[in-house]
């Protein structure tokens, strides 16, 4: 996987366990201390023109600078299971992503999730964008901070949620207001896709759906700026 974005390989760099290589062809200041940082994580560096960088890394934004790490960065070791077992929060907040498919969305969400201290997102395996170098710099480097889950099935996960003790909602328009629902205790959300919302079985599952007043004249609001919302009320509610 190749990271682009500056805000993005900043946060890459700051991990204790990094590995990968930096391709450099930009000159200045920020550039200059991402190589420092990289050499001090010992970090191969490589100079080359922008050409061969964007030839040996695949960058599709390329400006100047790309991390390269290893197909294993992402691995979708991480279960649900797991992730439950180790939640210390007495308010626990997971964030489920129905179907979305705009890496722009996923990348924005996540920032989100990062500074609302969401405790994990849930995705599906096989239906919406993944974790690409749009998506980590979109998210300005919040993807390696937010714990992400893959399911096989979302309803699934919604159960085992449920079973944990979760109240589960879906986001959609026409839902009981934010404001007149309880949001305390253990809560997780569920986010619809960008041009249908929620899927039928997964709105089936929800213990209740929840909607944004809002007073304009078009559709709706983005995904991802309806997340930011629910999350920012929920974390409020909560006492957070």
């Amino acid at each position: 996987m190749c990271i682009t974005g500056l805000r993005a390989i900043e946060e890459h760099l700051k991990q204790p366990d990094i590995r990968g290589e930096l391709y450099i062809s930009g000159k200045g200041k920020r550039l200059e201390a991402l190589v420092s940082s990289a050499r001090k994580k010992g970090l191969p560096v490589h100079h080359r023109d922008k050409e061969e960088v964007v030839k040996i890394t695949g960058a599709r934004d390329y400006k100047g600078i790309a991390l390269v790490l290893p197909d294993t960065a992402f691995s979708e070791d991480l279960s649900l299971s797991s992730v439950l077992l180790t939640l210390e929060a007495e308010d626990p907040l997971i964030l489920l992503l129905d179907g979305i498919t705009d890496p722009q969305n996923l990348g924005a969400i996540l920032r989100s999730a990062d500074q609302f201290g969401v405790d994990c997102v849930i995705l599906p395996r096989r239906r919406g964008a993944g974790i690409t170098d749009t998506v980590a710099r979109v998210s300005s480097g919040a993807v390696e901070y937010v714990k992400v889950v893959k399911v096989p099935n979302l309803a699934g996960a919604m159960e085992t949620l449920k079973n944990r003790g979760f109240w589960v909602y879906g986001a959609a328009m026409g839902g009981t207001p934010l404001r007149s629902v309880k949001l305390k205790g253990k809560v997780a959300v569920v986010m619809g896709s960008e041009g249908s919302g929620l899927s039928h079985l997964v709105r089936e599952r929800c213990d209740g759906i929840v909607s944004i007043p809002t007073r304009g004249h078009v559709d709706s609001l983005n995904v991802s700026v309806a997340a930011g919302i629910i999350l920012y009320e929920i974390r409020c509610r909560q006492g957070s």
